[in-house]
């Protein structure tokens, strides 16, 4: 274990109770400064609803964290023990706990994010509509890495990854998801078809250009402006391994570490008031 996932792995466990559903278990990563605040970003892990943990998270959580932010990585319950819509509520739950626990984990005014990667990044996403429908808690922004967004599994830029190949683990992973096709008109399932956008956050979408995700996070985002939403889109042009690769080990020399990590930067800094003068 390098010394990235050895400081994530060290991070303070949290413990959260839902009412329904076995404890929920948050890793922490980072604390507040004297007299400010910091962002607090409840994180997503990757692993196509199915697999992936707090320790295969670790990559996108170190670069936020990294990136200025206090990051809460939650350990959801998976699919297909549990579908759609549990690992979705659970989510809520977490970043309504978040947005108590403010003060304490980033400072009083600290400005509160969803992010995910893969897997994660629809849910984040749906985190965001679900918070806006339900009128709380009060999101500064999303933020979307490769994200997972479409269960058709038809756009050209999967087909590159996929070649002739017709079933995968992203297909695969939708099936063990979603309850019954029914569940693929939702739009807290499938936040890459949903028909209302109008008041959501800002989002930041990151992409590689090999990402086999690239075109329906790209369209997501477009989505996204045509309802009026600010956003940043971003393809990385250099090869990024996303999704498979965020399920690594965090290093710095991946040439993708410091572009990210800036985007992530930039995002934060616009969301988050400056400290008292």
């Amino acid at each position: 274990m390098d010394s990235t996932a050895s400081t994530f792995a060290a991070a303070a466990a949290q413990t959260l109770s839902v009412p329904g559903q076995p404890p929920l278990t948050l890793r922490v990563l980072g604390r507040k400064p004297r007299g400010g605040a910091r962002p607090l970003v409840l994180h997503f892990h990757g692993g196509a609803f199915v697999s992936g943990d707090l320790d295969s998270g670790a990559c996108l959580a170190e670069l936020l964290a990294g990136a200025g932010a206090v990051v809460a990585s939650l350990a959801y319950p998976l699919a297909p023990a549990h579908r759609f819509p549990e690992a979705l509520e659970a989510g809520y739950a977490a970043l309504e706990w978040l947005h108590k626990q403010r003060p304490r984990l980033a400072g009083k005014d600290a400005p509160l994010f969803v992010a995910g990667e893969e897997a994660g990044g629809n849910l984040a996403a749906a985190t965001a509509l679900m918070a806006r429908d339900r009128a709380h808690p009060p999101l500064a922004g999303q933020i979307l890495v490769a994200p997972m967004l479409d269960p058709c599994n038809a756009t050209a830029s999967l087909r590159e990854t996929l070649g002739d190949c017709v079933e995968c683990k992203w297909a695969e992973g939708w099936q063990q998801y979603l309850r019954g096709p029914m569940d693929a008109e939702h739009p807290y399932a499938v936040p890459g078809l949903a028909q209302r956008l109008a008041g959501l956050p800002p989002a930041l979408v990151l992409t590689g250009a090999d990402d086999p995700m690239r075109d329906e996070a790209l369209a997501y985002a477009e989505r996204l402006r045509g309802a009026g939403i600010a956003v940043r889109a971003h393809v990385l042009g250099i090869d990024t391994g996303w999704p498979d690769s965020l399920a690594e080990p965090l290093t710095a020399e991946c040439p993708c570490t410091h572009e990210a990590r800036e985007h992530l930067r930039a995002f934060f800094q616009a969301a988050t008031p400056p400290p008292p003068s």
